[in-house]
């Protein structure tokens, strides 16, 4: 007869790492359900707030103002003419947009003010005109000098590259992307937007749009709007003094 194997001994394991095991299984079990609960809370997106009957009522006197400023725009055309000497504008968003009419809200995309005390440089056309007489409640815009321009470039300019943020530190990234037009460094790009040349729109579109600061307890007057920063619209050369409060 054939011999019998030999029975394998089963190793042993203790009672205490036994009960470790099946308190850590039980803790991972728990964490994974509360993961779960966290990502069915967060696809269900925004809770429902409460809108008081105020603000539906803000939001209807504000559309049917624009709506009636438009009418007027249209009966009333070229009130305002593009100046000889000045071909640049910073045009900064001081006001809240919400409850404004749609054309409004499109100009201010096209512009790019998607928030408060965001910035851009506009070259001055009639048509771009037309769009600050648009949204000329809602922005304050004037003609910066090259002290301005430099200050806002050298402190706040951001790159816009594969819709991320890079911050303008090497020449290298500016030749890169603009050498074609014949810029090359920082002093060539603030030159370009200064004079508004023929490639002022594709660097505009290079640098992402200026993000101003303000104080965050800064005292209102009765309408609502900043003390600090007066009321929106045309300031001229007054807008330098803008840029360096909010700079």
């Amino acid at each position: 007869m054939a011999e019998e194997e030999p029975r394998r001994r089963i190793p042993l394991v203790p009672e205490n790492l036994l009960k470790r095991r099946k308190a850590y299984q039980a803790i991972k079990a728990t964490q994974a359900k509360q993961a779960l609960l966290n990502k069915r809370k967060h696809q269900k997106g925004k809770q429902i707030q409460f809108k008081r009957l105020e603000a539906f009522v803000r939001d209807s006197w504000r559309k049917h103002r624009d709506d009636v400023r438009m009418r007027r725009m249209e009966q009333r055309p070229g009130q305002m003419a593009a100046p000889q000497e000045q071909k640049l504008a910073f045009v900064v968003r001081i006001v809240d947009i919400t409850g404004v009419s749609r054309r409004v809200k499109r100009v201010i995309d096209l512009l790019r003010l998607r928030r408060n005390f965001t910035g851009t440089f506009v070259k001055l056309t009639p048509l771009s005109l037309k769009m600050l007489r648009i949204v000329e409640p809602y922005v304050a815009w004037g003609h910066p000098n090259l002290k301005s321009v430099r200050e806002l470039i050298l402190k706040r300019g951001q790159a816009k590259i594969q819709k991320k943020r890079i911050p303008l530190t090497d020449n290298m990234l500016i030749e890169e992307h603009l050498g074609g037009c014949g810029i090359i460094c920082l002093e060539d790009l603030i030159h370009e937007i200064y004079s508004a040349g023929k490639h002022f729109k594709k660097v505009t579109n290079f640098l992402w749009p200026f993000h101003l600061s303000v104080a965050r307890h800064a005292s209102r007057n009765k309408v609502g709007f900043l003390k600090e920063m007066g009321k929106p619209g045309w300031r001229g050369d007054g807008i330098n003094q803008l840029i360096r409060q909010l700079n």
